[in-house]
């Protein structure tokens, strides 16, 4: 049987390299799939910008006629640019355990890469930070949340086989709700609640958040530029996004801190995890799927950390400390017992020190590869 890795050109085939995923790890129980309706608009330039400030590629390995792996490749210019590098990246890689065809699908994004001028390939990341990233490589037994990747196990060590090696890795913390928190936070929390300088708003509908959704992502803009692959978002991008998750977000799980004049200093944004629900629909949101998506929002007993950031001006000064206090208490009213951080770098000390202050069990990692491209081989 010979092995061939096919350019995707066409719908049809990207409609086998959308769902070949759920194909390959139909047996492996803690996967789960993608929501499908918002996976054809990111593939889809049309809803999609990214597509215009990137260069891409996508390909099928195909064995005896069949569709048995999958590889992205971006080059996004403007990024390199900016960091005077010359790197190339790899995403939706999928395949079976198999060396031979993971190295096909890497040889075939190396070589395209190559011949754009770039000198090393990394991955798994796509546009930027805000795709998901990173390979799993650690928590392989817990379950899957919608808003970070959850591969087998033999993929990451096939990574590494191929040569590449560690570029940083991400945590994800899994955080138990406690009735309140330990004294020490108490304490710092009557100190930051008599400081009339700033307050938390807090919102009960989404009519009330949806004006703060633009001033939220320029903050993030501010304070994510020193993150590796932090891509910022135009004006145009985050009025896309906020039409995108609006519609699930529960008002209750967004916090923000503004000051007198009402300008926006710090923020999180939480959401009941969904995935237990998209796995019974099966990524589907008809004819029953929206039903299974909806009870696992009313059911979740885990809150998804997905964005959160503060001015970089105002750190230190206890925000974290209020906005967690907060969120905490919604989640109690909700019936929510866990909180999961989100991917947080692995050199985040801030961050990760606040986690494991609140008993946080680190219980997933994620790794980003590097590589130099062989241009001999290609």
């Amino acid at each position: 049987m010979k092995l061939e890795i096919k350019e995707v050109k066409d719908a049809k085939d990207l409609r086998r390299f959308i769902y070949l995923p759920e194909k390959l790890y139909k047996n492996y129980p803690n996967w789960a799939p993608p929501f499908y309706p918002d996976e054809f608009k990111f593939f889809n330039p049309k809803h999609n910008d990214a597509f215009e400030k990137n260069e891409t590629i996508m390909a099928l390995a195909w064995l005896d006629k069949k569709p048995v792996g999958r590889i992205m490749g971006v080059i996004n210019p403007i990024y390199n640019q900016r960091k005077n590098e010359t790197h190339a990246r790899f995403c939706f890689l999928d395949c079976p355990d198999d060396a031979d065809i993971l190295n096909a699908l890497i040889r075939f994004v190396e070589k395209w890469a190559c011949s754009k001028g770039m000198t090393h390939l990394i991955g798994p990341m796509a546009f930027s930070d805000k795709d998901p990233q990173g390979m799993m490589t650690e928590g392989f037994e817990e379950k899957p949340v919608i808003a970070t990747n959850h591969n087998p196990p033999y993929l990451p060590q096939l990574i590494h086989n191929q040569g590449f090696k560690k570029l940083y890795d991400l945590v994800s913390y899994l955080i138990p709700i406690p009735e309140q928190l330990p004294e020490r936070y108490l304490k710092a929390m009557d100190r930051l609640k008599n400081n009339t300088s700033f307050r938390l708003v807090e919102f009960t509908n989404k009519r009330q958040f949806k004006p703060w959704i633009v001033p939220l992502f320029r903050l993030v803009n501010d304070a994510y530029g020193h993150i590796y692959g932090f891509d910022p978002l135009k004006e145009h991008e985050m009025k896309a996004l906020a039409n995108r998750y609006l519609p699930v977000l529960n008002p209750e799980f967004v916090k923000i801190i503004v000051d007198e004049d009402n300008q926006l200093l710090a923020f999180v944004v939480g959401m009941p995890e969904l995935s237990e629900g998209i796995k019974r629909a099966k990524g589907r949101l008809l004819p029953f799927g929206w039903w299974h998506i909806l009870q696992a929002m009313k059911k979740s007993r885990l809150l998804t950390l997905l964005l959160g950031a503060v001015h970089p001006d105002k750190r230190n000064h206890g925000f974290t400390l209020l906005l967690a206090e907060s969120i905490l208490n919604s989640a109690r009213k909700n019936g929510i017992t866990e909180i999961d951080s989100h991917l947080i770098l692995e050199y985040n000390a801030p961050m990760r020190a606040e986690c494991e202050r609140l008993y946080g069990r680190l219980h997933k990692r994620y790794r980003l590869f590097i590589r130099p491209i062989n241009v001999e081989s290609t």
